[in-house]
């Protein structure tokens, strides 16, 4: 039976948020107005000044995102999402990127899960051979239009459900698995593998690491550190 291993991409995998990328360059091709950025750019000033976190950053791009993603055609969604990842695809965490290529050698089963739309993480992770992609869904009319619904909200909000069902409906193992996190939200699944990993952590995730013991790696620059 396979072993599990299940990796954050925002900021553990790729160097940023696939959800900025995505959301700039829409932006960029004027599809979304420029006024896009108003309704996150306060939160993004605050985490810039380390006055605010970025889980409220990031929060305040993905209703955004809900916003103007509405009367957009997928087509032209898909086309963008295809640009930012030939743009970005190289854009990762040395030590997450070799992982991955050897627990892929190992014939571990590879999960990805991020908050980012599923075709832009399906499109970023097929790149790096992962068996399966979690992403959030949003609901296509029937013209091919996006309406602005989220759908499966729980799928990856819930990531201790997401990993039991892989597990049930891929056929692999929990024994020997591995789980690679940089926040508090990845905590219902990294509690699950028998090797959790926090990657450049935030703080909440990093005194819940120290208290159970769990490995910590930070990558800085050129230089990787395990705690």
């Amino acid at each position: 039976m396979k072993k599990l291993a299940i990796f954050d991409i925002d900021g553990t995998l790729f160097r940023s948020s696939l959800l900025v990328e995505l959301i700039e360059a829409l932006i960029h091709a004027k599809i979304f107005p420029v006024r896009t950025r108003t309704a996150y750019a306060r939160e993004f000033r605050k985490w810039l000044d380390r006055k605010g976190t970025y889980e409220a950053y990031i929060t305040a791009v993905v209703k955004s995102h809900l916003v103007y993603i509405r009367g957009v055609p997928r087509r032209k969604f898909l086309e963008v999402a295809r640009e930012v990842i030939a743009l970005h695809k190289n854009r990762t965490y040395r030590y997450t990127r070799d992982l991955v290529q050897e627990l892929a050698k190992k014939n571990y089963y590879l999960i990805a899960i991020s908050n980012s739309p599923k075709e832009i993480v399906d499109a970023f992770c097929t790149t790096l051979g992962f068996d399966k992609v979690y992403g959030r869904i949003y609901q296509i009319d029937r013209y091919g239009k996006f309406t602005g619904r989220l759908l499966y909200k729980n799928l990856v909000a819930d990531k201790s459900k997401l990993l039991y069902s892989a597990v049930l409906r891929s056929g692999v193992t929990l024994k020997g698995s591995v789980g690679v996190g940089d926040t508090e939200a990845d905590i219902p699944f990294l509690e699950l593998v028998s090797r959790p990993i926090c990657f450049n952590p935030n703080r909440k995730l990093y005194r819940y690491a120290r208290a159970r013991r769990w490995q910590v790696v930070v990558e800085r620059k050129d230089m990787i550190y395990a705690l």
